[in-house]
């Protein structure tokens, strides 16, 4: 056995993921790898010459053996070697090298994506180096999209590739935070900060009115549902989103949002490589605009109340303007994060495995929170025959999260006025006559006895393999078990201000779900003449099923955190919940001579929650790639391909039986001590799929060498049958049913445009810009019957239950986007007086507005529709450069329109009206009337104010317009080749490090 050191691929260092302008700390990592050559390899061991039986006659078998690199010298790693008419296969590795049987006068097939594929005749076993050029069409990229791997020229559909080194910089723990600003018409939503927590994706606008907006996650060709699940990012090769219905229909009822596929990293032929990755960082919280008061600007805003001569309270005095209690820097600190990973990997011609284990651990910057969690993988591919490919894999996932925060907002509306600590410095328990605000929970007295854990175990189990039919015909099959655990545990101290009212509490909750996945497709890809033609027909089954049990006792004796120490019982209850889908799909894509290209796919689902079981989706699609035409003379246009497609795609309802009868058992229904149903869901039989249609037209360009890049895509999107929750009469034992009840459509404008604008040996330095615009509106509604007995389409309000002075409504009306505020209208300060003032609209039978008058009187003020949450455009800027051996990454993101409701202010610029909680400084261009004739953005404050300014209106509507820098890095690669050491870089990076808004909130 030999041993050599080696490097394989430089990783990044974890960043800040929420924080300040500032880089967080210098991670140096030489991820030097240990790499084993045994002697089954070829590199390990000369293998002597054999016979060649076929022939008949004595061939001298040899260990070819080269270096493949690029243009500027540089070896690249995971190219395919393969010999011509064989199905000997390999891989070069991290430093472009590879190793081969072959023969003297055989024929070696160099293939990399990117690069022009070429042919090398063996002349001796020292083949030396061999150059590879950048392919002049790039559009000769594969990309994976559903349920097959095709060239990106011959595509019809809409679609962006992210590859591995677009994720390099990204250091969220979560596969949805690394799609934020990757793609156009992409946009991901920010989580709640916590460790661990992920965004929320949205691909081209809302589509439906219930249920999640989420796509639909498909990982290594099995589909997971709204949600990647664990996934470790490390494991990530490339992920493809996919936005059309030429990429989506074939995916049915569940491509409605749009799907995501990910692709895992395999394993390569060639040697054995370990490599270890480490990297550290730390973490900031940062309260973004909203800054709250300190004891002496809060002083000084009582003392400035209207009504401050005759205010009185419990321990007002002038002495607190000079106290002051840092709140913030009590419950939160410096985070930090680590991440470890190994992945060894290597294999024969006939058998490759890939096994990958990780861990990563997260202390939040709120303390009392903290996050773990382990991964492994396991991928193998064995070729026992030339006709047969296996490729088991397994993947598990361990997540642990400790969770003791009682209570976050305490950290912004404690008043400063009041400490942690007596004079003592004993913690105050809750409820002190020590504090001005006697009502307050003491944050850190929580934080010693209440405690919070939960724990998810998750594992999945693949075994697929393909048959090879002949040449042209191939039989796959993907065969899938999902296994998922989760228990969650909380205990609240009976001496805690959430367990003083109840002796403690103890709660316990469980469940567990199974998911079994299959398909069975037979693949035919087939070349004649200038006809090309490829496409899947199949059969796929995915069901579900889950259990639950959730249960909580009060009355507890300090420290037991069991439910046998419980002396009240308060609650037990479970559920069971199944679902099922079975499907046939199909999928042909044709190519003419290159140039004129047509798509095709039909799929019928059926699932188990409708009372309609079987739906029909189906695309058409068609492009023309105009560059390879003879009489097309523009050299310096590399791709020129436009495309259209239209089809549809599906969407279930949110929850499940939607078509039967629900009942609750009661035990205040029963009769003579025997429990009852009650009605609780008056079912739907009749319930369809909601259905989108989807038309749109792309267009992509590649010129001056590749070096500049355009993608435009242009789409509308109409949604039917949309599935909503409507409100029925109580008469008939329930208020809610679940109906087909509309119509939505979507349109937008999707551009991405990337440049090389200096490229040398030397110096590379490109830039990137996606841009996203979408339009939504509802254009049709139910109907509900007047007096009259005719039926009129009425608006719908809907609430978000939230604010503590109101719910912020949105109006489902025909012609207005869905998401669109609907309350009343903020007309300013009156310079009169100071009190608060809105709008009082009156309009004609057509609804048109006659007079607008401003009132005082907020039961006076109408309901109007003051703006949407949808933004005008969305996107993000990337650069790269590298000059030598530095290099820089920056990811811009921002966006422009779109309003947002800050239900923060609704507390904290409350006027007065709340003085048992801080309040927020007012900021720049902000100002509080003080005497008539005042023109001020902020009605007078009086203490304990009664004028409502703070209620639900659009006085607290913002403007979202952001400009963020989310990822910086800076690294160096050191050439440490003379020490055993391919490649060393040192880099530090960053995320959220500044953001340029005048939201006033988080």
């Amino acid at each position: 056995m030999k041993l050599k050191t080696n490097q394989v691929k430089n990783k990044r260092p974890h960043s800040l993921r929420a924080g300040k302008a500032f880089f967080f700390l210098a991670t140096i990592k030489a991820a030097t790898v240990l790499t084993i050559c045994t002697s089954t390899l070829a590199e390990a061991k000369k293998i002597p010459a054999t016979v060649d039986l076929i022939n008949a006659t004595t061939v001298t078998q040899q260990t070819v053996s080269g270096t493949v690199k690029d243009a500027q010298g540089v070896g690249i790693s995971g190219v395919t070697v393969t010999v011509k008419g064989t199905s000997k296969v390999t891989s070069t590795d991290n430093n472009g090298n590879f190793s081969i049987q072959a023969k003297t006068g055989d024929i070696l097939v160099i293939n990399f994506i990117g690069f022009t594929t070429k042919e090398v005749t063996v002349s001796s076993a020292a083949m030396g180096n061999i150059t590879l050029s950048e392919s002049s069409e790039t559009l000769g990229e594969l990309v994976v999209v559903g349920y097959s791997v095709q060239k990106k020229e011959s595509l019809t559909g809409a679609l962006s590739t992210i590859g591995g080194d677009k994720l390099k910089n990204v250091t969220s723990p979560n596969v949805q935070n690394l799609l934020a600003g990757k793609a156009p018409g992409l946009f991901v939503a920010p989580g709640s900060g916590k460790p661990g927590t992920a965004g929320s994706v949205v691909i081209r606008g809302q589509a439906t009115l219930t249920g999640t907006t989420s796509p639909l996650w498909v990982l290594d060709g099995v589909i997971l549902g709204s949600s990647p699940g664990e996934l470790n990012p490390e494991d990530i090769e490339s992920m493809t989103v996919l936005k059309d219905a030429a990429s989506t229909a074939v995916y049915g009822s569940q491509g409605a949002n749009g799907v995501i596929v990910i692709t895992t990293k395999k394993a390569k032929s060639g040697q054995m490589s370990i490599d270890v990755s480490s990297r550290f960082g730390v973490t900031q919280l940062t309260n973004g605009n909203l800054e709250m008061m300190n004891g002496a600007e809060l002083y000084d805003y009582y003392a400035s109340f209207a009504n401050a001569s005759s205010m009185s309270f419990p321990r007002w005095k002038p002495e607190l303007r000079d106290s002051n209690f840092d709140w913030w820097e009590l419950a939160t600190k410096t985070g930090f994060n680590q991440s470890h990973n190994v992945t060894l990997q290597g294999g024969t011609e006939k058998l490759q495995s890939l096994l990958s284990v990780g861990y990563y651990d997260e202390s939040g910057a709120v303390k009392g929170y903290d996050y773990e969690r382990y991964n492994f993988r396991l991928n193998s591919v064995y070729k026992p025959f030339s006709w047969l490919t296996i490729k088991p894999s397994i993947f598990g996932s361990r997540r642990a999260v400790d969770d003791r925060q009682y209570s976050v907002t305490s950290i912004y509306s404690n008043l400063p006025w009041d400490s942690a600590y007596d004079a003592n410095g004993n913690i105050v328990p809750p409820r002190s006559s020590l504090w001005v605000n006697s009502t307050a929970v003491n944050y850190l007295y929580d934080l010693q006895w209440n405690k919070g854990s939960n724990t998810n175990y998750e594992f999945m189990v693949n075994f697929d393999f393909d048959i090879k039919i002949n040449k042209s015909l191939t039989f796959s099959s993907v065969n899938n078990y999902r296994f998922n655990t989760y228990a969650a545990a909380s205990y609240t101290d009976p001496r805690s201000n959430g367990g003083l009212s109840v002796l403690g509490r103890v709660t316990d909750y469980r469940s567990e779900y199974t998911r079994r996945y299959t398909n069975q497709l037979l693949r035919y890809n087939n070349t004649w003449g200038k006809h090309s033609l490829n496409g899947i027909v199949g059969y796929e089954f995915n069901d579900f099923g889950s259990k639950t049990l959730d249960a909580f006792g009060t009355g507890v004796v300090n420290g037991f955190e069991v439910l046998n120490a419980t002396s009240k019982p308060e609650r037990t209850k479970g559920t069971i919940d199944e679902w099922a889908v079975q499907s046939l799909l199909s999928n042909f894509n044709y190519s003419y001579d290159g140039k004129y290209l047509a798509q095709v796919s039909f799929r019928r689902d059926g699932a188990s929650n409708f009372g309609i079981k079987y739906g029909n989706f189906f695309s058409l699609g068609g492009g023309w790639n105009i560059h390879r035409e003879n009489w097309f003379k523009a050299d310096f246009i590399n791709t020129l391909k436009v495309r259209a497609s239209y089809g549809t795609v599906g969407n279930r309802p949110s929850i499940l039986y939607p078509q039967f009868n629900l009942y609750t058992v009661s035990a205040t229904a029963g009769y003579n001590g025997v429990p009852g149903l009650l009605i609780d869901r008056i079912g739907s039989p009749d319930l369809t799929w909601e259905q989108t249609y989807t038309t749109g037209a792309g267009l992509d360009i590649n010129a001056l060498n590749n070096r500049v890049r355009l993608t435009a895509d242009y789409y509308i999107k109409n949604t039917s049958n949309i599935l909503f929750d409507v409100p029925i009469s109580s008469l008939t034992g329930s208020n809610r049913n679940f109906q087909n009840v509309g119509e939505m459509r979507n349109t937008g404008i999707e551009l991405s445009l990337g440049g090389d604008i200096i490229k040398t040996n030397d110096l590379l330095w490109s830039v990137d810009i996606n841009v996203g615009h979408n339009v939504n509106k509802l254009t049709d509604i139910y109907k509900t019957r007047n007096a009259d007995g005719s039926y009129t389409a009425k608006p719908i309000i809907v609430g978000d239950e939230l604010g503590i002075a109101g719910s912020a409504s949105r109006i489902l009306q025909i012609g207005l986007p869905v998401d669109t505020y609907y309350m009343p209208e903020w007309a300013g300060v009156n310079p009169d007086d100071g009190k608060p003032q809105w709008y009082r609209v009156t309009r004609d039978a057509n609804g048109k507005e006659i007079d607008r008058i401003k009132t005082s009187t907020y039961a006076q003020a109408t309901q109007e529709k003051v703006g949407n949450a949808t933004p005008d455009i969305f996107g993000a800027i990337s650069t790269a450069l590298r000059y030598k051996r530095f290099d820089m990454n920056a990811l811009f993101g921002y966006s422009v329109g779109g309003q947002l409701y800050n239900y923060s202010r609704q507390e904290y610029d409350a006027d007065g009206t709340y003085t048992d909680r801080n309040q927020m400084k007012l900021m720049d261009g902000w100002n509080r009337w003080q005497k008539p004739g005042d023109i001020a953005t902020h009605p007078v404050a009086r203490y304990n104010n009664q004028d409502r300014g703070n209620v639900v209106s659009s006085r607290y509507i913002e403007n979202n317009d952001f400009f963020r820098l989310r990822s910086l890095a800076l690294g160096y690669n050191f050439d440490f080749k003379k020490f055993g050491i391919s490649n060393l870089r040192a880099y530090v990076s960053g995320e959220n490090l500044f953001v340029i808004t005048k939201y006033s909130g988080v």
